[in-house]
């Protein structure tokens, strides 16, 4: 393949002549699917999958395969240090669960490869300030799975309508989900299986009782992730962040609880408020994982008030309404049913976000072959991601949050300073004390 053109999302040109060396850690639902996008825009060998269950990691080998007819079968690793010992990836594909994320990236970087990394980057904000600094030191380029930045619709708002002043003044911004995504079991405790190893699956995280395999139901647990502020607030905030051109939030207070469902094992919250305050503009969240949502269109979504009228976007559409004109403006999420018919027989596909994944792995390639920023570049990922705990840490502490960067400190507070590095399990070493 010669040069491609992408120029109406922004992507220039992408080198495509050279066949890129990949691997997958953690071929559960998304790593799947990030791998699949990939492979449909580049040149790639997939060299190697790694997953601690080894059922699944048979699965992903055989899907692989059949989507490369002919291509060397991946060698397979239950053990990511045993994968990347080999030194031979030019990208490793990050989709393992949320503790994970900023270790993996970390030592994917060390072997000397390009990093697509699920979103969070991390489970505390000195992860993500070591990610920082270890991606300065191996200089490898990262690509953060906050692909709202890579939408075709959205990209569209923001051009048309956010960029050009159509909204005017903006001085407000709401932001929500309202699904019922919460785990609401409470399995008993059960052996584990002998194809599943649970103590490297739980890592440098607390040691819970295993009550079945974890896949997916692991985001009930804030023991590793942020819960849904920061599995669905920080894709939202994300998009509004880059949308708008803010930075960090000067304050973050957070409030809510487990209100309703009480009886399950899950122990994030059912309930949330929190409120990133910018200049003149506070951004607000809200998430309930039970009753309705008060507009059954956009059940997860943010809505940008300006004074001449309103955006409200989500991963399916948006919807811009002008006060001085009346003009009312509607579109939907582009499908590309007809240019990759694959996808209608992938399981588990999101067919809505296939284009904006796509786009953001090109844009990936892009900046990797140009030796610049992707759109959704670690630091980008890491306000994102930091201001999500941080709003977490707020509701903890029950007081507002102001985070200093260059101190890596809550100004004026050492308890919640303490909070900004979680304690890990025994045998398993904080990134921190290598890296800050």
């Amino acid at each position: 393949m010669a040069l491609s053109s992408f120029g109406a999302y922004g992507i220039d040109l992408i080198n495509r002549d050279r066949t890129l060396r990949v691997g997958l850690i953690g071929a559960g639902w998304y790593g799947k699917s990030d791998l699949f996008r990939l492979m449909q825009v580049a040149t790639v060998r997939v060299v190697s999958l790694c997953d601690v269950d080894q059922r699944q990691l048979a699965q992903a080998a055989e899907l692989v395969v059949a989507k490369q007819p002919g291509a060397k079968k991946p060698r397979t690793y239950t053990n990511y240090q045993e994968m990347l010992a080999e030194k031979d990836l030019d990208i490793v594909l990050i989709g393992s669960p949320d503790h994970w994320h900023a270790l993996l990236a970390i030592e994917a970087m060390k072997a000397g490869a390009h990093v697509y990394l699920q979103k969070p980057i991390s489970v505390d904000v000195l992860e993500g300030e070591a990610l920082l600094a270890a991606a300065r030191k191996y200089g490898s380029t990262l690509q953060i799975g906050m692909q709202r930045r890579s939408t075709p619709h959205l990209i569209e708002a923001k051009k048309n309508i956010i960029d050009t002043g159509m909204l005017g003044k903006i001085a407000h911004v709401e932001m929500w989900c309202y699904y019922h995504m919460r785990d609401t079991g409470n399995r008993p405790v059960v052996p584990v299986p002998d194809f599943f190893d649970y103590n490297q699956w739980t890592g440098p995280a607390p040691l819970r009782e295993f009550d079945g395999i974890p896949h997916r139901r692991w985001r009930a647990f804030m023991e590793y992730g942020n819960g849904i502020v920061g599995d669905m607030c920080v894709h939202m905030l994300d998009a509004v962040r880059w949308m708008l051109g803010l930075g960090w939030p000067t304050n973050v207070s957070s409030t809510g609880g487990i209100l309703v469902q009480k009886e399950a094992k899950a122990n994030t919250t059912d309930t949330q408020q929190a409120v990133f305050e910018f200049d003149e503009l506070n951004c607000f969240w809200q998430h309930r994982s039970w009753g309705t949502s008060p507009d059954p269109n956009y059940p997860w979504a943010f809505k940008i008030y300006g004074e001449k009228g309103s955006l409200t976007a989500s991963v399916f559409s948006y919807d811009f309404e002008s006060l001085e004109t009346g003009e009312k403006n509607h579109k939907k999420v582009t499908y590309e049913r007809e240019e990759y018919p694959e996808d209608l027989a992938e399981k588990g596909i999101e067919l809505h976000t296939a284009p904006a994944t796509r786009m953001h792995m090109l844009d990936f390639l892009a900046a990797i072959d140009q030796g610049k920023a992707p759109v959704s570049n670690l630091m980008e990922g890491h306000i994102s991601t930091a201001s999500c705990i941080l709003a977490n840490m707020a509701l903890e502490l029950k007081r507002p949050l102001r985070y200093d960067v260059e101190k890596r400190a809550v100004l004026k507070d050492p308890e919640a300073t303490a909070l900004l590095q979680r304690s890990y399990r025994e045998g398993w070493a904080h990134p921190a004390a290598e890296f800050l």
